[in-house]
């Protein structure tokens, strides 16, 4: 039977270096007082050791353990890949941890806060919206400040950061009317989710503009096997629009797979967009029209709105919402 893992302990650190283990502790903590000479030895004791503090003590101690959570449902979407690394960069540049929860099965954040709540964090990222009073009065009980990234705020509690996810979609209507489609299909995400809704919204309401009031509607669940079955059933039926818009990138990219395995040309036969502007969107076998709603803004004002409300004090506000700007980027799906 294997012997269970011991970790160097600041009574090991203390010995080997030759000092007290009030010395370690004073070491390791910032602005407490002791000399350089033993600053060195503990130091230089610890790396010979391997040891490093023990944050669960220094959490208890100051009433915070400095890890935010980041929760998110999509952990296959590349945008929210890319928007918690972001996340992880900007706060351990100021000295928080990020603890990722991937949550499978669930729309909202509701469920998981008895195991939020047990690791202490001190604020919450989260891809899934609060949708219950109850559960947002515990998080306001609890003082745990949450920024809500591209879902709605519900309570005092709740911030939230969104794309403009209407005002992109407008884009692309505009855009598909310009390159001369009569008729238009919308992929979507997954039923009642709060972007997908939005932006279908500010699609059909643009085409409204433009005299059309007519949408096929199929729904991908964000990814890109539904999608492409989506596309292919289009196809099969030969009831495929002039131009397709999808709630995603990663949509898009099977919508694009589907059209040309069935011998329909891009954009000469169909027009397609797609919303996020992931890396993959520039790659040559994709090319993809699509918006672009920056995470690095959306990661910058969730970071801002979160710093206020974690600093000592800082009492609950009107939950607000913060619409960052997007842009639309023409690629080949769309040039005719």
């Amino acid at each position: 039977m294997k012997s269970p893992r011991k970790y160097p302990s600041s009574t090991d650190v203390a010995r080997l270096a030759g000092v007290s283990q009030s010395a370690v502790s004073r070491a390791f903590n910032e602005g407490k007082s002791v000399s350089e000479e033993t600053s060195r030895k503990v130091f230089e004791a610890a790396k010979q050791l391997g040891y490093s503090p023990n944050f669960i003590p220094r959490m208890l101690l100051k009433h915070r353990s400095d890890l935010v959570a980041i929760v998110i449902s999509d952990s296959a979407n590349p945008f929210y890949a890319a928007a918690v690394d972001a996340f992880s960069k900007a706060l351990q540049e100021t000295g928080h941890q990020v603890l990722l929860v991937s949550v499978d099965g669930g729309p909202a954040l509701d469920g998981i806060l008895p195991r939020l709540a047990s690791y202490r964090v001190d604020a919450i990222v989260s891809a899934l919206p609060v949708v219950t009073k109850a559960a947002a009065e515990a998080f306001a009980r609890l003082r745990i400040p949450i920024v809500s990234f591209n879902t709605p705020a519900h309570n005092q509690w709740v911030a939230s950061v969104c794309s403009d996810n209407a005002g992109g979609a407008a884009l692309v209507a505009d855009l598909f009317v310009k390159r001369g489609a009569k008729s238009f299909g919308f992929i979507g995400g997954t039923p009642s989710d709060y972007a997908s809704e939005e932006r279908l919204r500010g699609f059909r309401e643009r085409l409204g503009t433009h005299g059309f009031d007519r949408i096929e509607i199929a729904m991908g669940d964000y990814l890109y096997e539904d999608a492409y079955k989506a596309a292919a059933a289009m196809a099969e039926r030969r009831e495929v629009p002039e131009a397709l818009f999808c709630a995603n990138d990663l949509m898009a990219f099977g919508v694009l797979d589907a059209l040309r395995r069935a011998g329909l040309r891009v954009p000469q036969d169909v027009m397609v967009a797609g919303y996020d502007d992931v890396p993959a969107a520039a790659w040559g076998s994709f090319d993809l029209t699509t918006v672009v709603h920056g995470h690095e803004a959306m990661v910058a004002a969730a970071i801002a709105i979160l710093h206020a409300r974690m600093a000592d004090g800082a009492e609950p506000t009107d939950g607000v919402t913060t619409t960052v700007p997007v842009s639309l980027i023409e690629r080949a799906t769309t040039r005719r």
